[in-house]
């Protein structure tokens, strides 16, 4: 397999946008900060005044790059101006250099849904177009064919930290996705939706959450949604990272780790085992060759470190990675050398 990388300016370009939207997304602060600790971790909000009434809006996991930014908060607010225009200034770098931007119908549902606090509140993009967002994460040259989208667009978060958050969209996606032209689609049992299709493209737009036995219908109340609960999927969204859709100048999304999307992909495609799914399967495995043959290369660790936990998680996980390792003898003889 051949991999093509981006030029170095483009990677310093990229990981410069990346830098440029957490420093405008930490400016937005008004309030003073807050601390809450729940299960041995800690998160921030920030607490201001709307009237007479004290508001709280969550603003993350205490991590160290946050913490840093917010205390920069007035001093990013002064820089407004000339953030703006490097970070159109970077995008339009990016696109000579070969990027693939998203297209205006998935821009402008990603736009709206991190404008109204998806991403901020656990939503985390998923699918083939998370795997797009690779291409600045990895430094790594992709083809439109390889990026051929089906139309639907995936968002997972964890049931039990939208509960725990206290915080919630500012609009619904219901709302936006109804202003976009999507319509329910009711489940089938329940009529709970948790998907959305617009008929003029035929696009999808799905909701997601990790299931932990029954694959049921489960609520995110702070996305303000239904939600889909897949086995496995606990795996995929644990510990995501922040990146930039190429729409407008930008938007800041949050995607899975490329380590477990690319173990997470060798268990899906042995999930999906004959009918329409056949050609989804060959899809996942496609991904997870090329992932893994960047990672295995150049983020070596922490691929060893996603596969060695997915693998002991118990005699289902590893029965569905050997098996789609059994049709991928190059990237199992990866996996071997780098384990054995």
């Amino acid at each position: 397999m051949t991999i093509v990388s981006h030029s170095r300016p483009a990677i310093v370009a990229y990981q410069d946008l990346l830098r440029l939207h957490l420093d405008e997304s930490a400016a937005r602060l008004i309030g003073a900060i807050e601390e809450r600790k729940r299960n041995g971790r800690v998160y921030l909000y920030e607490k201001f005044r709307i009237g007479t009434e004290m508001v709280s809006r969550y603003l993350g996991e205490d991590k160290p790059d946050l913490r840093a930014r917010l205390e920069r908060a007035e001093e990013l607010k002064a820089e407004a101006e000339d953030r703006r225009k490097r970070m159109t200034r970077l995008t339009r770098t990016l696109r000579a250099e070969g990027f693939i931007a998203a297209d205006r119908e998935t821009g402008s549902l990603l736009l709206a849904f991190s404008r109204a606090g998806v991403f901020r509140l656990g939503g985390t993009l998923v699918g083939t177009s998370a795997y797009s967002l690779y291409q600045g994460e990895l430094g790594l040259r992709m083809d439109y064919e390889e990026l051929a989208q089906t139309g639907d667009v995936d968002f997972a978060s964890f049931e039990r930290l939208s509960v725990a958050l206290e915080d919630k969209v500012e609009e619904s996606p219901h709302d936006i996705l109804t202003s976009l032209k999507f319509d329910p689609v009711p489940g089938v049992n329940d009529r709970q939706v948790w998907k959305w299709r617009q008929s003029s493209s035929e696009a999808m737009v799905e909701f997601l959450t990790p299931a932990f036995g029954d694959e049921i219908v489960k609520p995110l109340p702070a996305l303000g949604v239904s939600a889909q609960a897949l086995n496995y999927l606990n795996f995929l969204i644990a510990d995501p990272i922040p990146a930039v859709a190429l729409y407008r100048s930008g938007v800041l999304v949050q995607i899975p780790r490329p380590e477990r999307f690319a173990i997470h992909k060798l268990i899906v495609a042995d999930r999906r085992k004959g009918g329409p799914d056949q050609l989804k399967a060959r899809k996942d495995r496609a991904q997870a060759k090329l992932l893994i043959a960047v990672l295995a290369e150049d983020r070596p660790d922490e691929l060893v470190d996603a596969y060695e936990d997915a693998m002991s998680r118990g005699p289902r996980w590893r029965e569905r990675i050997e098996a789609s390792l059994k049709r991928m003898p190059e990237t199992a003889e990866q996996i071997s050398k780098l384990t054995g």
